[in-house]
């Protein structure tokens, strides 16, 4: 019998410190409909615990992840450049966490017995060729996120609010500034930046830069235009 405790684990979920800043960021926003449209396993549910009484609405790519969602959450499964059973504006808010473009993109099928911290590993079979988790940092996965965050900025209202949790991590002994690229793009798709939280989350202390892991996390906090201002 297939349960989720036997359901493949997801390598990469919100740390638990991250969901009362998003809680906070909705509060303080009005927002009564929330999206995570790279979900994973659907943590985004628990804002439940910290006071979210609003609509909550996940898609996840990769069924047996989506599946493990708690059953208050509204799940879709697919591609989140392509969301097509979503309205224009339909969400108040956007809060999401794209994939690092790090080791954990790492997608060769390892039989040395050794553990591997891996999307790949994790799920057990080769990711869905549009999973951006099986990409390295690069102009494909830069790509990749554009249409991403196109589609996403789609979905939200005017005057909405687009929550990105993100980290840069090290590279050849130097650091990736894959967060800041994300904030820039948005920032280039027409959102207006306007806060920058850096939450304490050391992270994984495994593989070749295990001594150099970037110590934080950022939430970056944009805003959508509203109608009469400068279109997005």
């Amino acid at each position: 019998m297939v349960t989720v405790e036997t359901m493949p684990r997801h390598p990469a979920k919100y740390t638990d410190v991250l969901l009362p800043v998003f809680a906070r960021i909705l509060r303080e926003h009005g927002a009564q409909s929330v999206l995570d449209p790279m979900a994973g396993v659907g943590k985004i549910g628990l804002l439940r615990d910290y006071g979210f009484s609003g609509r909550i609405v996940a898609n996840e790519i990769e069924p047996e992840w989506a599946a493990q969602a708690p059953a208050h959450v509204e799940m879709h499964i697919g591609d989140a450049a392509a969301m097509t059973w979503a309205r224009d504006g339909e969400f108040d808010a956007i809060v999401t966490s794209p994939t690092y473009g790090n080791r954990m993109a790492d997608h060769h099928n390892a039989r040395d017995g050794s553990r591997r911290y891996t999307y790949r590993h994790a799920l057990g079979r080769p990711l869905h060729p549009a999973n951006t988790g099986q990409m390295q940092w690069g102009e494909a996965y830069r790509e990749a996120h554009r249409r991403i965050w196109a589609e996403c900025i789609r979905v939200l209202r005017s005057g909405g609010v687009f929550v990105v949790n993100v980290k840069n991590h090290i590279r050849r002994g130097e650091i990736v500034r894959v967060s800041e690229w994300h904030a820039e793009e948005l920032q280039r798709q027409g959102l207006q930046l306007i806060e920058r939280v850096r939450v304490e989350c050391p992270g994984m202390r495994n593989g070749a830069n295990a001594g150099l892991r970037v110590p934080h996390e950022d939430v970056w906090v944009f805003r959508k235009h509203m109608r009469g201002d400068e279109e997005c």
